[in-house]
């Protein structure tokens, strides 16, 4: 199109929720993606971003009409033009639930072809104050922020609500290097670990419980950020792995050890799990959380690599998982990735995803090979954000 809706206001009836923290209307034939909205409601929306393409992005800036799901933000700064951290604060609690599993459900229909009721399960907790991991960023004046939506602009706190009390305090009251990133994470010993622009300020090893024991890790690499996901997610590995005694699992994008500790329990002495993981850190802090547990053999390197390296042995009998589970990062496994893991032929794979869509991507891939859903939890582990966690398991034949 030639003329540019960027600044322009509409009255519009606001559609369906869609992934990313938006809803979707349209307007003369345009796709309209909108934030600080309900589905069902009008409003009044200003076009803030307009690439000249089918769609565009604006804010919903008044409420004409509103749902009886919507809430006053609990944080002063969560509305349009101002912080981005969060997508549903305006949603009331149960609204949040079912606007994330109309999203996994519409991706896994589109993505997948796969028609599945979806129930979005919240973890303790509540709302506010789980997050316990988060990279601040100081303006100008050294004050910490957050960037606003899709912005490099920094917007200034006093607080953030959906963190811990302890992370805050560490952070927000001091001045801080302009333009610097400020990492926090607080721990399950309640013990605050900072680092600024790379340099460790306070901590660095942190303390995590899950699955019965204490881990140690570096305070900011990978561990889920709510502090009930962890002992939830190994809950529902534990569950679904059933890896046989004196057998053989595979623990893929390993993190810290999590996953491949569950699983070491389970094959018990007699058995064999390998645990893959690119971060050399991860991988150093995996091998000193499993050194009572000899069965578990790490491997660092990109995973896909590591299997391919491997198809040989894989296919023989001995070799072949029974079980592989999978945490992979946000954009998901992968074609290459899924097919090296349903080329071993295991008979069940657990996939731990943090992104709905590449879930749904990797599925279709997985049903290609052979592999069908068999069972999928979905839970709220980042509350007020349009994030969402699922947990698939997936059976050969």
């Amino acid at each position: 199109m030639s003329e540019s809706w960027q600044g322009r206001t509409f009255e519009i009836e606001v559609g369906p929720v869609a992934h990313g923290g938006h809803c979707v209307s349209r307007v003369d034939g345009r796709v309209v993606f909108m934030r600080h909205a309900l589905p069902g409601e009008r409003v009044l929306a200003e076009v803030t971003e307009d690439a000249g393409k089918s769609f565009c992005r604006a804010d919903a800036v008044k409420v004409l009409s509103a749902s009886p799901q919507r809430v006053t933000p609990p944080c002063p700064v969560a509305g349009p033009g101002l912080c981005g951290g969060c997508d549903w604060q305006h949603a009331a609690a149960d609204a949040q639930l079912d606007l994330k599993a109309a999203v996994v459900s519409e991706q896994l229909r589109r993505l997948a072809g796969i028609e599945r009721p979806v129930r979005v399960e919240a973890l303790p907790g509540g709302l506010l104050r789980w997050r316990t991991r988060v990279r601040f960023v100081a303006a100008q004046d050294g004050r910490a922020g957050l960037r606003a939506h899709r912005s490099h602009r920094i917007v200034p706190l006093t607080d953030c609500p959906i963190t811990t009390t302890a992370a805050v305090r560490a952070v927000l009251p001091r001045r801080w290097g302009p333009g610097n990133e400020i990492e926090v994470t607080s721990d399950s010993d309640g013990q605050v670990h900072v680092r600024e622009a790379g340099e460790q300020r306070v901590g660095g090893v942190a303390v995590q419980r899950a699955a019965g024991r204490r881990w140690r890790l570096s305070a900011h690499g990978f561990w889920q950020v709510h502090p009930e996901a962890a002992e939830t997610f190994a809950s529902v590995v534990d569950q679904w792995a059933e890896a046989s005694r004196d057998g053989l699992a595979w623990d893929l994008y390993a993190g810290a050890g999590l996953f491949a500790g569950v699983l070491a329990q389970q094959v018990g002495v007699g058995g064999r799990v390998l645990a893959v993981e690119a971060d050399r850190r991860a991988v150093a802090d995996g091998e000193a959380n499993t050194a009572g547990a000899p069965q578990v053999r790490w491997r660092r390197g990109a995973v896909e690599r590591v299997l391919r390296e491997s198809r040989g042995r894989s296919n023989r009998r001995h070799e072949r998982p029974e079980v592989v589970v999978l945490d992979p990062p946000r954009k998901g496994a992968g074609k290459a990735v899924v097919e090296a893991v349903s080329g071993a032929r295991p008979e069940r794979v657990v996939y731990v995803a943090c992104d709905p869509a590449a879930l749904a991507r990797d599925l279709a891939t997985f049903a290609a090979r052979g592999y069908r859903l068999d069972r999928l939890r979905a839970f709220d582990a980042f509350p007020m954000t349009h994030h969402v966690e699922c947990i698939a398991l997936l059976r050969r034949g």
